[in-house]
């Protein structure tokens, strides 16, 4: 008798997304895919026409796979990749992009980077109103480039997100020099030796748990 093939489970897509240039969305799309490939199979997909994230990646092997892809139908293909159970998107800073756009229609979580400063957080809230939230996807935002001496900025921010009822990571991204030094070897910080690396992957390790926590519950 012919085995009845099993069904092929679509994969998640988590979607990093700022409107902003320069907030750690690259950095977080790839050690998120890093971290998220040590158990399962990972497509770090870069959408932007920058090709931040595939200049980092092209130059040392990885443990997921990446591509670089702006191609409108395909993007909204993305849950039809059957060899893969994740694909993290690193999205371009502009929120009126075609490949957002196409991109948003498929997602299953939204992962807003920002830093703490207050017009930096002002934007994103922006961001949220207008688009994250009429989409109807499962977001938080990620503070991201935090002063480690001084968490006072932080967490004011998460408090002001909190008011307006918009969900943020427990966990905040420290700004190390170590997140600079690992992308210029081509590495994420999960791979990287040196100063202040236990550190910065803590933050890492603990954000894909926060994530993981959600989906679980989603």
């Amino acid at each position: 008798m012919a085995k009845v093939k099993e069904k092929q489970v679509a994969p998640k897509v988590l979607v990093i997304l700022n409107g902003k240039g320069g907030v750690g969305k690259t950095t977080t799309a790839v050690n998120l895919a890093a971290i998220f490939a040590e158990d399962r199979r990972v497509l770090l997909l870069d959408s932007d026409i920058q090709r931040s994230a595939t200049w980092w990646l092209e130059r040392i092997h990885q443990a997921f796979d990446f591509s670089h892809e702006t191609d409108i139908t395909m993007l909204k293909r993305l849950k039809a990749l059957e060899d893969y159970e994740l694909i993290v998107v690193d999205t371009p800073p502009a929120l009126h992009s075609k490949s957002l756009g196409a991109v948003l229609t498929v997602a299953d979580y939204l992962l807003l980077p920002t830093p703490p400063a207050p017009m930096d957080v002002t934007a994103l809230i922006t961001t949220v109103k207008t688009i994250v939230q009429p989409s109807g996807v499962f977001h938080r935002v990620l503070l991201t480039k935090v002063d480690s001496r001084s968490l006072k900025e932080a967490q004011e921010a998460q408090t002001m997100l909190e008011k307006l009822d918009i969900s943020a990571f427990q966990t905040y991204i420290r700004n190390y020099k170590a997140h600079e030094r690992a992308a210029m070897e081509g590495c994420a910080i999960s791979q990287w030796k040196g100063p202040n690396a236990q550190e910065a992957q803590a933050d890492y390790y603990r954000v894909a748990a926060e994530v993981l926590r959600d989906w679980k519950r989603l």
